[in-house]
């Protein structure tokens, strides 16, 4: 009992810095504002992390597990790579709102990092690395000559590009004609 409420109250924090990294950006959420969001006192969060640079790393495992289990769920439920491409698409879609507004989460977090923080930015890169790697696997199914990790790196990029611009200019109607174009396109692959 005691454990899987310490348990809870590690995802609960997790979950809280998760949003705030999103929103605020990491550097400036601070460990107070992570305290204040769990509802936890200071002497608790530090039973679970030692630093924000911890709870950054928990943060991170947790998107890529998230990230990994629905891909795979898309490889179970789509026979077809071609439509596990467009649930990529439409995964973006989904979130267009939020995209708009606060910007792709993994981009916006490898963009700050990657200015003074590269220890953890290369931690945060392991999320785009989990979908080059899914994207380039879809790809060679497909037999797109191109495939690989180029291919995989255009979607990607272009994928990325339209949560920049859509974020830039604050316009979900941007992000979902791009996205039809994207979409278009990995349906002629």
């Amino acid at each position: 009992m005691l454990q899987a409420k310490g348990e809870k109250t590690r995802n609960e924090i997790i979950e809280c810095a998760k949003d705030l990294f999103y929103h605020k950006g990491f550097e400036a959420t601070s460990f107070s504002d992570i305290v204040d969001a769990a509802g936890v006192n200071r002497g608790n969060i530090y039973h679970h992390f030692k630093s924000k640079d911890d709870i950054l790393r928990a943060v991170i495992e947790q998107r890529l597990q998230e990230f990994a289990a629905l891909l795979a769920s898309w490889e179970s439920q789509l026979a077809d790579p071609r439509a596990r491409l467009i649930a990529f698409v439409h995964m973006v879609v989904a979130r267009q709102d939020e995209l708009a507004r606060y910007g792709c989460p993994i981009g916006s977090l490898n963009t700050e990092l990657g200015k003074d923080r590269p220890v953890l930015q290369h931690e945060a890169r392991k999320l785009f690395d989990l979908f080059r790697d899914w994207l380039a696997q879809q790809l060679a199914l497909l037999g797109v000559a191109e495939a690989g990790q180029a291919m995989a790196m255009h979607v990607l990029g272009r994928a990325q590009g339209i949560a920049l611009m859509a974020h830039v200019y604050n316009d979900s109607a941007y992000l979902l004609r791009e996205t039809t174009q994207l979409e278009d396109w990995l349906k002629q692959l």
